[in-house]
């Protein structure tokens, strides 16, 4: 495959001039892209590759992990250094995040690119775009802020940050609608992630696994600001769970970057999960499965893709939980739970989070074939409402950037400065 990042030669030498603060060559568009997590970077590799098959002349630049690397990005600066969650967790953070930000802002300016996506990593990001409001350069953002869940007031902020807001859910576009932004629907990129290509028998294989054991997939989440919170949980937890299921096999999918994290924290755990950091391996473990434990976010639905009947669970700093609790307006952190307007999976959230009560519920769930079964009916009912008008999540939304390139540059400037430094 030829890199993305080269214009489309096969001359793989040619990546090297893109490394930051060099020149970019004038033979293609370019395109500044940001992701700020693991899932921002699935979501923007398969970006760069759906733009890149509409125009192979594409120049990509910014800011992105491993599979954006994989197809010709040279990361600004790594991708992890983003990745941090929750309102207390970031404190420590605060200026290492204000120099990265500093750095990709001096990047665009310097590179000066047709136009910057940003993925998600709302924190970041909508900074990011409020800094070069006045560049003149068009700007997308891929994921639309979850205001509707909590801290709805953001919404007077984002008149004038961006160009164009793709959104993954369909009730979005209607939600910013009636509070005056215009916001498109391209599909949720979980409906590309081959989930269902997993193979059972060959996971078991691999892993040594028999035939008979039950296979519980753990998923303590994507940051390291996240991970260890769980992770001591999850064993204890287990702990519990094999006293009634003593052949129980617990497999952790987590992106390489917190892989090292992940090793370490369960290097004493008496009995080792399986480790899974190849995304094939993964889906080969969601076929095998019987049930999982993960954190609210995107891991719900790609679950319900590998139908995989599970519980969700969080838990964070006690100060930054009861602050969200006075600013979260829906009735559900599960994404499934809230696509499908009602509880199909059980959320074990803060006080709940607990080793006993959640090896309860999962045990529960795996005696219980009809609860399974039950669940495994709303994911389909859930998943149909994902898809875009026509053709793939990626595509949907390379032909929206697509659109915003080839348009004239004519934006009205803001009425008023928002985020302060």
């Amino acid at each position: 495959m030829n890199s993305l990042a080269d214009s489309g030669s096969g001359d793989h030498s040619m990546n090297r001039s893109f490394k930051s603060g060099a020149p970019v060559p004038q033979h293609g568009r370019v395109i500044w892209i940001l992701a700020g997590e693991a899932s921002g970077d699935v979501i923007g590799a398969r970006l760069m590759l759906a733009l890149h098959a509409q125009d192979p002349s594409l120049v990509f630049a910014g800011v992105g992990g491993g599979r954006m690397e994989a197809l010709g990005l040279h990361s600004l600066f790594p991708m992890s250094d983003l990745a941090v969650m929750g309102l207390v967790e970031v404190l420590p953070k605060v200026k290492h995040l204000r120099q990265r930000l500093l750095e990709a802002v001096q990047d665009i300016e310097l590179r000066k690119p047709d136009l910057v996506v940003t993925i998600d990593s709302p924190g970041f990001t909508l900074r990011l775009l409020q800094k070069i409001e006045n560049s003149g350069i068009k700007r997308v953002h891929y994921v639309a802020p979850q205001v509707w869940a909590w801290r709805e007031k953001r919404v007077k902020e984002f008149p004038g940050l961006w160009d164009r807001l793709l959104c993954l859910l369909p009730f979005e576009p209607e939600w910013f609608a009636q509070r005056g932004l215009e916001a498109r629907f391209v599909g949720h990129p979980v409906l590309q992630s081959g989930v269902r290509q997993g193979n059972a028998a060959r996971f078991r294989c691999r892993h040594n696994i028999p035939d008979n054991a039950p296979v519980l997939i753990l998923m303590p989440g994507s940051r390291r600001s996240e991970v260890p919170k769980l992770l001591p949980v999850f064993r204890k937890m287990l702990d519990i769970l094999r006293k009634t299921h003593p052949d129980i096999c617990p497999v952790i999918p987590v992106a390489p970057v917190i892989a090292p994290t992940v090793r370490n924290l369960i290097r004493k755990w008496p009995v080792q999960p399986h480790i899974v950091t190849d995304i094939h391996d993964k889906h080969d473990a969601f076929a095998a499965a019987q049930g999982a434990l993960t954190k609210s976010g995107t891991s719900t639905l790609e679950l319900a893709m590998g139908n995989v009947p599970m519980v969700v669970t969080y838990r964070v700093n006690p100060v930054t939980a009861m602050m969200a609790r006075r600013m979260i307006k829906v009735p559900y952190v599960a994404m499934v739970n809230l696509l499908a307007g009602r509880e199909v999976v059980p959320e074990m959230l803060q006080e709940n989070c607990t080793p006993e009560k959640l090896a309860a519920t999962i045990g529960k769930l795996l005696d219980d074939p009809a609860a399974a079964d039950k669940q495994r009916m709303a994911f389909a009912e859930v998943l149909e409402k994902l898809s875009p008008p026509v053709g793939t999540p990626a595509d949907a939304a390379a032909s929206e950037i697509m659109d915003l390139l080839d348009e004239p540059v004519s934006r009205s400037p803001r009425q008023a400065k928002v985020f302060s430094e």
